[in-house]
């Protein structure tokens, strides 16, 4: 019960490079007006400028709308891939799906606006840094990033109820027709597997996801029980496996650039405005991709 998967298309004209950059962001959480506020002021540098949305737009569809149709019509191309907020069932979203019905609505939703998702062909960058290929990727957690101390889900399930640490997807992300998260986010690795094999081993990927690929940035969170809903083991591999020029993610709020066995990783949150505030806006808020090292 999934969007079907459109075969890779060809470069669109809009793709032929220029003076263009490949950027971007996640975390836009435009259910708080100040962040809304700065989403209305995001510009593009460049008329060729893309822009990679890593998920956590918003929780409403009414919302999430908005903001990507306003983003499509600035920026030559917009990239999106889901966070776990798009996914919830909200109790004052007008549409009540749940599960993967919910986030085949949202493909929909995004096709209608020109959005690229992970259900459609993954564009071939040709600008600054290129020829790349973007893979938009929607993966979910299976738990596997388990709490200090324990060695299976329930324990470290358990282990976050006592601590008080519990994400709201506990209540408000839903499986259907899966029987749990963790095969729905088995399936989703397995999909997803298959069809980043089958690409072209010489255009290197620039990999996008909610979550980071790998455990190591969730070693930093103030509370480690938290980990359990960033991810999954089954892709630790994957920026070692595939020809990976960078891996995009966000989530944790910590926006920060990392690299792991040669490979750039980069969160690019914006996050709360309760946490913003406190430590400044992200400088800049949309995160050039490619590093000037490899730009043209």
């Amino acid at each position: 019960m999934s969007t079907e998967i459109r075969s890779d298309a060809q470069p669109t004209p809009s793709e032929a490079g220029g003076g263009g950059r490949l950027l971007a962001v996640s975390d836009l959480h435009i259910s708080h007006q100040e962040n809304r506020d700065l989403v209305e002021k995001l510009q593009p540098t460049h008329p060729d400028d893309w822009l990679l949305v890593a998920g956590d737009v918003a929780e409403l569809t009414t919302s999430i709308e908005w903001a990507l149709g306003l983003l499509a019509e600035r920026f030559a191309r917009v990239v999106w891939a889901p966070g776990n907020h798009e996914l919830w069932t909200h109790p004052e979203d007008p549409v009540q799906l749940r599960g993967a019905a919910r986030y085949d609505h949202l493909v929909e939703l995004c096709r209608a606006l020109g959005v690229v998702t992970p259900e459609d062909p993954y564009p071939i960058w040709q600008g600054a840094g290129g020829p790349v290929r973007i893979a938009p990727l929607f993966l979910l957690y299976d738990y596997s990033f388990r709490a200090p101390g324990t060695t299976t889900k329930e324990e470290s399930l358990a282990a976050a109820y006592e601590s008080g640490i519990v994400c709201a997807d506990e209540r408000m992300l839903h499986p259907d027709p899966f029987p749990d998260l963790d095969s729905w986010c088995r399936e989703r690795v397995r999909l997803t597997e298959q069809r980043l094999a089958a690409c072209d081993p010489d255009v290197p990927l620039v990999l996008v996801n909610h979550y980071p690929l790998v455990r190591h940035p969730t070693e930093v969170l103030w509370y480690p029980e938290f980990a359990q809903w960033c991810g999954t083991e089954l892709t630790a591999d994957w920026h070692r496996r595939f020809n990976t020029a960078a891996m995009i993610y966000g989530h944790l709020h910590i926006p920060r650039k990392t690299s792991y066995d040669g490979v750039p990783f980069e969160e690019v949150s914006l996050g709360y405005p309760r946490e913003w505030r406190k430590r400044g806006l992200p400088d800049p808020l949309l995160r050039e991709v490619l590093p000037q090292a490899v730009r043209s």
